[in-house]
């Protein structure tokens, strides 16, 4: 399925309730720091003292953590990685009637794209093993897709895996010119509140109408079509 911006939730606390009891380590809440660090300010201008701040703990501390940015880089490509993988398999879980603008609002990985456009843009080693795991993760829950009846089976599930996987990302990569050209903002964790996300929607599935199964490709195109809640078309 194509990686974009959508999968994101945000939560809205009253001023008048104390903050929540943050529970998470501090390493992950380094990790977290860094991933947003990445995704708003690129590789070359994220450094450790800027991802400490951000986290609230001392630089010291992501070196005792994970030896080195690169270390913590390393850390972040597999954590997005992980975190997409659990959100694919989920959506197969739910089968060809999958609530898909539920599964967008309630989601809570859209910042993870927003590191994958950053991190793209780097000709490297690492991104070349981030882009390996991806496309493995891809080739194994686009099975599970097929099983559910979401996707049709495929008599080379590895260069279909492969050819999603970089196209996806490639939107992601040139985000810039897909809002240009169609006004949506795949990087804005707010984008699937916007209606003109459906200028964007609708010809995903329209375009990977071949690789859906029939039936849920119209489900998929009329959720997407349906007018917002409380307007008529």
């Amino acid at each position: 399925m194509p990686l974009d911006k959508r999968w994101f939730s945000i939560l809205n606390m009253s001023s008048a309730k104390p903050p929540p009891r943050d529970d998470r380590t501090a390493k992950s809440r380094i990790r977290d720091a860094a991933i947003q660090c990445f995704a708003k300010h690129g590789i070359a201008d994220t450094t450790a003292r800027r991802v400490a701040e951000a986290a609230e703990v001392s630089p010291g501390l992501i070196i005792h953590h994970f030896g080195s940015m690169e270390g913590l880089r390393l850390a972040c490509d597999g954590f997005v990685a992980s975190r997409i993988r659990e959100l694919k398999e989920g959506a197969a879980a739910a089968g060809p009637n999958l609530d898909v603008l539920a599964a967008i609002r309630e989601s809570d990985a859209g910042y993870l794209l927003g590191y994958l456009a950053a991190v793209l843009t780097e000709d490297s080693p690492a991104v070349a093993r981030l882009v390996d795991d991806l496309v493995a993760d891809a080739e194994r829950y686009t099975e599970h897709f097929v099983e559910a009846g979401i996707m049709r089976p495929s008599e080379n599930p590895r260069g279909r895996a492969a050819l999603l996987v970089v196209w996806s990302l490639g939107a992601l990569a040139l985000h810039n010119h897909l809002e240009r050209l169609l006004g949506v903002d795949l990087t804005d964790p707010e984008v699937t509140a916007d209606p003109s996300f459906a200028a964007y929607a609708l010809p995903v599935y329209e375009f990977f109408g071949g690789v859906l199964s029939g039936a849920f490709a119209e489900h998929a195109k009329s959720a997407f079509s349906a007018p917002p809640q409380g307007e008529s078309k």
